[in-house]
Formats: structure tokens, sequence, C-alpha cells
């Protein structure tokens, strides 16, 4: 079902969102638009429940240092433990990556317990069930950071439908020692004929290189050797291209007046695109809850919107990952990944809520 409304595509966007500034990143600008959006959210929360909206910016501070440390604490204490504990100063270290959700809602429900312990006026599952409403569209916009950043992709599709991530190949390509002017992965037109229903898809790659020193026939040795390295000995480029390590490279050089034109004809493997399925799951799920608050407001018994919350974003959280590869080598023996392992509880703490949620809405009616 999912395969047949997809069509395969190479995806390889530059994560900044500059060409030639490399400091501000989708993933970057993405993760903080989302908190800005949803401080005006919550602000229109505590505005039409007669709540002080300036205590919003002190809940602000709370939700970003709670995200951002349980985030980090999530991924080093339950994905890669041996490593940070063997160098605890890589633990600071945000900018390389490894952030786990389920620790960002761990420290959330953490970092809202402090705040309502000193809000006088504000129960915690009433400020609980507010925030987890701009917390799943947070989530949606994460998602698509990291649809920009190539990461936390999918398994193979097994059909021609799909995402082929070509960012990382590009970047191995980009490292031979030559005069690369630019380096483009795109999928051909004329090459459909060449599907096979498998998976397996056809990718041009385009290689501008400068003249220099090279002519053509010199290029062409050179080329031949090391795009064929780089597309079947590197782990990343077997794991989301397909050449076939025992043909010829299948290559074509163009000479223009001032440069060359490589044009290399390769497969790349179709994978699922779970960052978008979850990106939409979440949004829905925000929309869902909103439209709960917008209707019923504070006649929502307590504990409600969060037990939702936690039910259907880690349920489906625990649905997407069978259709997600694995972060972590020892996942690859579990029967359940890390990421489906920590859903369940939160999945059952959000039955509870529920369930309590409506028990005490019919003792108090």
């Amino acid at each position: 079902m999912i395969n047949s409304i997809l069509y395969y595509v190479v995806w390889s966007p530059n994560p900044a969102v500059f060409s030639g500034f490399d400091r501000l990143r989708w993933y970057s600008l993405l993760f903080a638009l989302g908190f800005i959006i949803s401080q005006q959210i919550v602000v229109h929360f505590f505005r039409k429940e007669g709540q002080d909206e300036q205590l919003v910016d002190r809940l602000t501070i709370y939700m970003v240092v709670a995200t951002i440390l349980g985030a980090r604490l999530g991924h080093v204490l339950f994905y890669e433990p041996a490593r940070y504990l063997s160098n605890p100063i890589d633990i600071l270290k945000v900018w390389e990556g490894g952030l786990a959700s389920h620790g960002a809602a761990i420290g959330i429900l953490f970092a809202l317990w402090l705040y309502a312990k000193k809000t006088p006026g504000q129960s915690y599952l009433w400020v609980v069930d507010r925030i987890v409403i701009v917390v799943a569209l947070t989530g949606a916009l994460i998602r698509i950071g990291n649809l920009m950043n190539s990461e936390i992709g999918g398994k193979p599709t097994g059909s021609d439908s799909g995402f082929v991530f070509a960012r990382d190949v590009e970047e191995i390509l980009g490292t031979m020692n030559l005069p690369i002017e630019s380096i483009t992965a795109y999928k051909p037109e004329n090459r459909q004929n060449e599907l096979a229903g498998n998976g397996r898809v056809p990718v041009n790659i385009d290689i501008q290189i400068s003249k220099g020193g090279f002519d053509e026939s010199n290029l062409a040795s050179v080329l031949e050797r090391d795009v064929k390295y780089a597309l079947t000995r590197f782990g990343s480029s077997k794991k989301y291209m397909a050449e076939d390590p025992e043909a010829p490279l299948n290559m074509e050089i163009t000479e223009k007046s001032d440069h060359y034109l490589a044009v290399v004809k390769t497969f790349g493997i179709a994978k699922h695109p779970t960052q978008i399925y979850e990106a939409l799951t979440y949004f829905l799920i925000f929309v869902f809850l909103y439209l709960g608050w917008q209707r019923y407001k504070s006649a929502v018994p307590e504990g409600l919107l969060l037990g939702l919350f936690l039910v259907s974003v880690f349920g489906m959280r625990f649905v997407w990952e069978f259709f997600k590869e694995n972060q972590v080598d020892f996942e690859d023996n579990l029967a359940f990944n890390m990421g489906q392992a920590l859903s369940i509880p939160l999945v059952l703490a959000g039955i509870g809520l529920i369930l309590y949620s409506l028990k005490s809405k019919k003792t108090t009616a």
C-alpha cells in the first residue's frame, strides 16, 4: 500500500540553508522554528484559559533545556552507552548528532513537573496536556530536518518506489584526488526501461572536473578506478547504492570548453522515506489534539490529552520502526529495536492515563 503511493526520487539536498554557509542548517532551523511556533501557540492557550501569559517564557526555558538534555542523554544511555561513558566529553558534542526522542519525552515530562511544582494554579497534568499538543508539531518539524540531513532513513522498499539517499555517495566522490567542481546525483528520465521492479533503480551522477593537467584518456582511467571503488567499497555506498562490483563502470566523459563532464550511470536502492511518514503522522496528531483542545478546553479531563499523545505518537513510532533501518548495530539481534522497546512502556502509560482521566471525569460528574 505504501509503495503504491510513492515514486522513486534521488534525494540529496544541501543540509545547509544557504550554500556556502554551513553553520545554518535546515535541521537547526526547523528545530528552532518548532520552539518559536510552539511558544506562540502556548501563549494562545494561556490567553484563552485565563492564565498569565508571562509564564510562557519561563515554561519555554524549561522545555528547551529539557528537550536538548533529555534527547542527548537518551541517545547516550539507550543507544551508545559504552562509547560515551568511555569518552564523557563527547556527550557535550551535540553538534555531531545523536538525539533520542524517547529521552526528550522523559526529559520534558520531568521538567514540566518541576515547572508545575513552582507555579501555583497550574497542575502538572493541566500543563502537560497543553504542551504535548505543540510537542507533536515540533516533532513533525524535526523529522523534516532529519529528511533534509538525509538521516534516519528507511529500509529498502523492494519495489521501484521510494527515496534513493545519495548525499553520502556525493560526499565520498568529492574526496577523490581530482579538481572536482561539482557532483550531482539525479534520476535519469531516459533509463526507465532499466526498472525491474526489485528496488534497484537507475541513478546518474554528473561529475564536473576542471581540465587542469588532465587529458581525457588519463581522466577516464582515474575515474574508472576511483569511482568504482567509491561506489562499491564504502559502507555507506553499499547501504544506499547498488553498483555491481563485477561489472565495468558505465561512464561517459564529455569535453566542455573549460571542464570535463563525467556522467556515471549506476543504480541506487529505493528506500522508505520514514522521515516523511513520521512527520505526517505527528502533524496529524497535532491537528487532532489541537482541535480537541479548541472544542473542549478546560472541560477535557486532566491527563486525557497526554494519554492520547503517548498512545498515538509512540504507537505510530512503534509501527514506523518496522520500516526504518536500525540506528546501531546491536539492534540487528533484537526482536524489537530500541525505538520500539522504549515505545511500549510509553504506550502503556498512555493507556493508563486515558483510563484514569475518563474515570476521574465520571467520578466528578
